[in-house]
């Protein structure tokens, strides 16, 4: 009897320690950037996540980036070289977020691949203690598309977006390249801002942009602010072409802007 009591004390001592360290990162992964697979639909993906440096007990913030038409493929590191991931590699000491990074094949769309990308997000949150309500969603070029594309098929789920380079109209050169959330809508970029007005955003886009026209995000700036949105922002670079994620992730201030969001109650 007493032998069974100190052994129910040890098995109550390992699920008490189990549940403590549940979503606390290995100490060995923080500061670096981990692989991991996910099966969606009976299809397996690589994806990246980025582990920070300074983990708390509390739930730490979370981004999910999705990656522009050059980082597709099936390797699960190309997503991480362009965009957020050089930013995050070169500010890992002090970067305080988990960085959530998904990848589609070549030859697809964020907008068909939406289910992935919340697959991926979830895991990442639950296995390294990420906060849902702070969670963030951005995206450059292609994933600037999706960023518009998911907010609006996951109403709230996200506190803060930053899309770069997007363009919100199919592009008249790729018309899968779409917001397939607001496809018909007679108005797409007031169909879009009258949805996420809840929703604080900061758009990003170059002024010489060959590649998606500026006019993309400066309709949907225009619209966001006829919606009477609460907090969007709209940043142009005068100089810069299709690659504005480069100034953008570097603004100082838009990293103290978006740790200040937090999702409202639902």
């Amino acid at each position: 009897m007493i032998r069974w009591r100190r052994w129910r004390m040890l098995l109550t001592c390992a699920l008490l320690c189990l549940t403590a360290c549940a979503g606390m990162p290995d100490k060995r992964d923080r500061g670096t950037f981990v692989m991991r697979e996910i099966e969606v639909a009976g299809t397996r993906y690589r994806y990246q996540v980025f582990v920070p440096m300074q983990v708390r007990e509390a739930k730490t913030p979370v981004v999910l980036f999705l990656h522009g038409s050059g980082e597709r493929g099936d390797d699960g590191v190309k997503q991480t070289a362009a965009g957020l991931g050089p930013y995050v590699h070169a500010h890992a000491a002090e970067f305080p977020a988990i960085a959530v990074f998904p990848q589609i094949p070549e030859g697809q769309e964020w907008s068909d691949n939406a289910a992935l990308a919340m697959a991926v997000l979830d895991a990442a949150t639950r296995e390294f203690g990420g906060d849902p309500d702070r969670t963030y969603l951005t995206g450059l070029s292609m994933g600037g598309y999706g960023t518009w594309d998911l907010a609006l098929m996951q109403p709230g789920r996200f506190a803060a977006l930053v899309p770069i380079c997007a363009g919100v109209q199919p592009h008249p050169q790729r018309p899968t390249l779409r917001v397939q959330s607001v496809l018909g809508e007679s108005d797409p970029f007031a169909a879009a801002a009258q949805r996420l007005r809840g929703t604080p955003i900061w758009i990003f886009h170059g002024a010489k942009d060959d590649a998606v026209p500026p006019e993309q995000s400066r309709r949907m700036a225009s619209a966001l602010k006829a919606a009477g949105a609460r907090d969007a922002r709209y940043t142009e670079f005068p100089e810069a072409n299709h690659n504005s994620w480069d100034p953008a992730y570097a603004t100082p201030e838009l990293w103290t802007w978006l740790w200040r969001q937090r999702r409202t109650a639902r």
